[in-house]
């Protein structure tokens, strides 16, 4: 049995966390925190989780999760890396759900997100937690930085094409479409019911964070690897599209097979059939990615279709299948639920 922690148990990652590990047969949930709700039992606050949790919120501190063999951090960006050494000092394995250790360039990572690095020597160790890229290297880490839940649409989607050297590296745009929860619970203007409703928005379109952190993993596979990123905001809940664009270099004619045969031992990708268009709602609660290429001959152009749950795939499922990684288990332990429709 592994006991874990969740630290920041009150925002929308944190329940996912939860939800899923409830019934997650290797897990024991020894503690899960939060400052705004101490004390309350955690049913009350989340009552989809009434008979299945039991736990009240402890107030957060290093002191509550030495009874833990792995903790989660479902934290605001800056937080895990003020507690991180002191947990794997006690031999605490770490994920980070946030962004603290995903950029290996310290400096780069000071310039995005605007402040000081509290832990740069335990970037170095970090191990990015996208199992179809990474998996032995998980399987051996301490401490992994889970992906975000744009590059994880993104770079599963690219990562044939790259290493079959099929594409232009440098001509990628990634056009990506986010429900509103990828946001957070905390309130804001911006993400009202009556702001979002029936409205399509693009932001941050001179520089996302998760630009740096999509460049440099598909770098790792093409030096040369370079792209636009425009992400939207969608009147939805859950849910990303990413519709990701390249220029043609080399033959189209085996470029199915190829994905096929590339995620074909992948148990949370899914390569769909020809001229298939997947659906955000395909993949709802679920920790699978739903992919279909596109060759479009007249302008010799590749177009990739992929769908994720940002709050599964994309953030709290993605962590749970690096955690069983983690913890010599089936990667898939926990993580066989379908997803729900409509």
């Amino acid at each position: 049995m592994v006991n874990v922690g969740i630290v920041g148990g009150t925002g929308y990652t944190g329940v996912e966390l939860l939800r899923i590990l409830s019934s997650h047969p290797q897990v024991n949930v020894e503690v899960i925190t939060s400052r705004s709700n101490a004390g309350k039992p955690v049913a009350e606050v989340f009552h989809n989780l009434r008979g299945m949790a039991e736990l009240r919120f402890n107030e957060p501190g290093v002191d509550s999760y030495q009874n833990c063999d792995l903790v989660f951090f479902a934290t605001p960006n800056n937080t895990a890396m003020e507690q991180a050494e002191a947990l794997l000092s006690s031999g605490i394995k770490v994920i980070d759900l946030a962004a603290d250790f995903r950029i290996k360039d310290v400096g780069l990572w000071e310039k995005w997100y605007g402040v000081t690095h509290a832990c740069p020597d335990l970037v170095d160790q970090a191990v990015y937690g996208l199992p179809e890229l990474n998996r032995d290297a998980i399987r051996e880490a301490d401490l992994v930085a889970n992906p975000g839940c744009y590059p994880t649409s993104v770079i599963l989607a690219l990562l044939p094409l790259l290493e079959q050297n099929l594409i232009d590296p440098a001509s990628i745009i990634a056009d990506c479409k986010s429900g509103v929860s990828g946001a957070g619970r905390s309130a804001s203007a911006a993400t009202a019911f009556c702001e979002v409703t029936e409205s399509v928005k693009a932001y941050a379109v001179d520089g996302h964070r998760h630009l740096p952190e999509i460049r440099q993993i598909l770098q790792t596979v093409n030096k040369d690897a370079d792209l636009v990123f425009t992400p939207h905001l969608m009147p939805m809940i859950r849910g990303i599209h990413a519709t990701v664009y390249a220029d043609g270099k080399g033959s189209s004619e085996k470029v199915q097979q190829i994905f096929e045969d590339y995620y074909s031992n992948e148990p949370f990708v899914d390569v769909m059939p020809v001229a298939s268009h997947p659906e955000t709602r395909s993949v709802k609660g679920a920790n699978h990615c739903r992919i279909a290429v596109h060759y479009l001959p007249e302008s010799n152009k590749y177009v990739v279709l992929s769908v994720i749950d940002n709050l599964v795939k994309g953030a709290a499922g993605q962590a749970i299948q690096n955690m069983n990684l983690m913890s010599g288990l089936d990667e898939t332990t926990g993580l066989d639920a379908l997803e729900i429709m409509p």
